[in-house]
This record gives structure tokens, C-alpha cells and sequence, in this order.
């Protein structure tokens, strides 16, 4: 992660560029986007409120690169990030859940966010906590240690301890057991732990139904009156050290401090990124009715969060102004002007993504970080076998996964799942039994023609199974 500060719009495209290819003019104006945020916190105090981000609206069918693009600009800042469907908002008998849940999902992330880097922040002193704890559960402060121990600390000090004195021998045996612990030589003894048990209780109204934010609010209410329970458990070392971490930390964070922050985080660099959102655009030549009043109300729904108003979370009231607004679609059927004209005006920057070509499947599969053909190899690596690809079984590949895209149903770089779990599933199943260990497997162009070429010529078969 590099700080937001350092990062100039070209540094974010060629960061961008190791994980998605092409589509060159959607990382350039995410880019804008992401680097006017940094520009609008440095700009004089009294302007800060008047810049309002520029959302995008990408434009693009499926599997070209828009969910990646919007994630991982938000993981490269270090910024809450939330993904939601526009049509979920459309379904009939929809209840429970509102256009609002996007921005209490985004206040969730951004909490979780602060949350990790505060625990980071405590983690030594958490670690010594949950040392303290794990000895005490190994060797009690009162009383005196067992045989097996006592034999434990002879063979570790190498010296007589029938000679000491309870309270000597009790800080000797912990002494040793400390050593061990950090060595990492009893992680699979099990011991008995004292855990919080969660207070959430399942709440059924009768009545009218409830709005999540009233229901949300009411589980927590009722989970603060019930006392807090400590259940015991028998768990190996290694267990308990993970589960003890986490309840420790959280004892040193402010939570009141971490809602703060999160809210802060929240508004001045939250990205919302709405999927689908040309399943909700009305039809303009349609008779008015039924669906296309149900898309159009979905779309008054988030015009007033899309120009900024304020939202009330369990943790807070959340402004948002200057959240990044990044819808999706692939407007197959409808265009962005049936969108209706607020809306529209809410989303100044278009970006048509391209179709993919078969050079750019050849790219995908080799150049990018997490290259599915990379996957791979750490998968079978796992077993120590080492996967390696011709460059000329790539451009196979890359040349079938084109034309089936093409003769089926255009999918994007998703088709290249299917196309490599066809390849490689019989081999994934072989190994260990038939490929052993320390093995080396070599995909050439003659065995992908072999394992898929017969798909490619039987349109009907591809049809169900790519």
C-alpha cells in the first residue's frame, strides 16, 4: 500500500496496470478521481466543502475489467470500499433492506479498516497479554507444578529443582514455559480458556415489519442489557492464541475513537461502487407501467444519497458529500440517458471500457500479479509440482477463449476460468496419486488443442459447458 500523498494520477495507473490490462481511459480518470481527494483535503478550508467528487459512470459488458478497476483503486488507497447491485433494490417483495444499506455497508468497511490498522498499532502489547494468559492457563500462579512439568524444567535447565521453593519453582517452571511458547514448541497442547461469548440475540417483532437501521439498533440495545458471558474451551496453543489476540486487542482500542475515525474515513475517501445500474434505467419507449415505475422510484431512492445527504449508522451520522460514486452497466438493452436526468447529471465522467481481443486474453494471462496461470502454479507448487505454460500454449489459450466468447456468449476474462479449469482439472485430480512429487508438468500448445479443441467446434456443447 503506498501513501495516498506520494501517489500522482500516472503512479496510480501503472499500479493499476499490474493487475488489470488495458482499458486504459477508465485507470486514467479513476485516477483524476482518486488523486483529487488528496487535492481537495490540501485546498484552503473554506473551499474543501464546496469540491464534490466527479463519479463515474463505466460503460461496458461483462468480465472487461469495471468491479477490478473500483476495487483495487480502493485497496491501492486504503480507503472503505463497498460493492452493491441496483437490481437487488427492484425485486419484488424486497423488504428489510434500503438504498441507505450501501452507505451503513461502507461505514462497516471502513470500521473494520480502522479497526486492523489500530490493532496492528497494539499488537506487542496484546501478545504480551495473551503470553501471560496462556501461562497462567498452562501453570497457575498458586500451587505447585506436576511431575511431567518438574521433568520439563530439569531437562530445560539442567538442574536439580527438588532444592527450591514453591514459589522459586513456580517462576522457573513458567520461565521455562515462556521460552517454549516464543520457540514455538508446545502449540499443539491444549489448554483450557475463559472466551467471551457473543450477546446477539435473534429478535422476532410482531407487527409491522421493522426497517434494518430500527432492527440493527434494537439487537444492539438488547445485546448491551444482557450480561457478558465467558464460556470455557478446550483449545490447542495455536488456537487460543489467535482467538485471545483478538479479544486483547480490542480491549486496548477506544472504540469511541475507532467510530470517529471510521466515520472520518468514511466520508472523505469511501468509494461506492453501484453494479447494474443499467438494470434500473426505464425504458423510454415503454408504456410507463409496472417494472419501469419500480426502477424509476429505485433511482429517486439514490439521486439524494448520490448528491450528498446525511445517513444515520449505529455508529454515527455519516455525510455523503464527498463519498466517490462509481456506477456500472453494461447497457445492453438500455442507454445511460434513460437513466433519469438527475441522476444522469450525478455521473459527469463516462467511460465506455472496451471489449476484450485475444491479445489482450494472451496479456491477461501472463502479465498481470495474480495471473490465473500464476494461481495455478502456486496451487500445484503446493504439492511440489512444478506447472509451467508455453508462451505458445498461452496465445492457444488466450485464441480459444476469444472465439468461444465470440460463437456463445461474450463473458469478458471470466471465460478464461472456465477454459483453464478444463484444461487442468485432470491433472488437479491425478496429482498426488498418479503425479508425484518433485514432478514437472509442461502445458504446450498440443495438449491445450487436445483437452479444448473439440469444445470450440461443437458450439451446442460449449453452449453448456463454457
Amino acid at each position: 500500500m503506498i501513501n495516498l500523498d506520494a501517489l500522482t494520477p500516472k503512479q496510480i495507473v501503472e499500479e493499476l496496470d499490474k493487475y488489470i490490462i488495458g482499458q486504459q481511459d477508465a485507470k486514467k480518470n479513476v485516477a483524476i478521481a482518486l488523486r483529487n481527494r488528496w487535492r481537495r483535503m490540501n485546498a484552503p478550508t473554506e473551499m474543501q466543502k464546496e469540491i464534490t467528487p466527479n463519479n463515474i459512470l463505466m460503460i461496458g459488458s461483462t468480465g472487461v475489467g469495471k468491479t477490478e478497476i473500483a476495487r483495487r483503486l480502493a485497496k491501492l488507497a486504503d480507503a472503505p470500499f463497498t460493492k452493491v447491485e441496483a437490481s437487488k433494490f427492484t425485486e419484488v417483495g424486497y423488504v428489510g433492506r434500503d438504498v441507505e444499506s450501501m452507505v451503513r455497508d461502507l461505514v462497516e468497511s471502513s470500521i473494520h479498516l480502522v479497526q486492523t490498522a489500530k490493532k496492528e498499532q497494539v499488537k506487542e502489547k496484546a501478545l504480551e497479554a495473551v503470553e501471560e494468559i496462556i501461562l497462567e492457563a498452562l501453570i497457575p500462579a498458586v500451587g505447585k507444578p506436576s511431575k511431567k512439568k518438574k521433568a520439563e524444567i530439569e531437562s530445560a535447565e539442567n538442574a536439580e529443582v527438588n532444592t527450591l521453593s514453591d514459589e522459586e519453582l513456580n517462576h522457573k517452571t513458567r520461565e521455562v514455559f515462556r521460552t517454549k511458547l516464543r520457540n514455538g514448541e508446545i502449540e499443539h497442547r491444549k489448554i483450557d480458556i475463559d472466551i467471551r461469548a457473543t450477546n446477539s440475540p435473534n429478535i422476532g417483532v410482531v407487527g409491522g415489519p421493522m426497517d434494518e437501521m430500527s432492527m440493527m439498533n434494537l439487537q444492539e440495545m438488547i445485546g448491551g442489557i444482557l450480561p457478558k458471558k465467558q464460556k470455557k474451551r478446550k483449545m490447542t496453543i495455536a488456537d487460543a492464541r489467535k482467538v485471545l489476540l483478538e479479544e486483547e486487542a480490542a480491549k486496548l482500542i477506544d472504540m469511541d475513537e475507532v467510530k470517529e475515525e471510521a466515520i472520518r474515513k468514511a466520508e472523505n475517501l469511501g468509494i461506492i461502487f453501484i453494479d447494474e445500474i443499467d438494470k434500473i434505467a426505464s425504458s423510454r419507449n415503454g408504456s410507463g407501467g409496472g417494472a419501469d415505475v419500480s426502477r424509476e422510484g429505485v433511482q429517486r431512492d439514490l439521486l439524494p444519497i448520490v448528491e450528498g445527504s446525511t445517513v444515520n449508522t449505529k455508529h454515527g451520522v455519516i455525510n455523503t458529500d464527498h463519498v466517490l460514486f462509481i456506477a456500472a452497466g453494461a447497457f445492453h438493452v438500455s442507454k445511460p440517458s434513460d437513466l433519469i436526468p438527475e441522476l444522469q447529471g450525478r455521473f459527469p465522467i463516462r467511460v465506455e471500457l472496451q471489449s476484450l481481443k485475444e491479445e489482450d486474453f494472451y496479456r491477461i494471462l501472463k502479465e498481470p500479479r495474480s495471473a490465473l496461470t500464476k494461481q495455478y502454479e502456486a496451487l500445484l507448487a503446493s504439492e511440489s509440482v512444478e506447472l509451467s505454460f508455453n508462451d505458445d500454449a498461452l496465445s492457444e489459450i488466450a485464441h480459444i477463449a476469444f472465439l468461444v466468447n465470440a460463437e456463445v456468449e461474450n463473458i469478458g476474462a471470466r471465460r478464461l476460468q472456465t477454459v483453464m479449469s478444463h484444461l487442468l482439472n485432470d491433472i488437479m485430480f491425478d496429482i498426488p496419486d498418479v503425479i508425484s512429487a518433485n514432478s514437472r508438468v509442461v502445458i504446450t500448445k498440443e495438449l491445450v488443442q487436445e483437452r479444448l479443441g473439440g469444445m470450440v467446434k461443437n458450439r451446442d456443447l460449449s453452449q453448456y459447458i463454457l
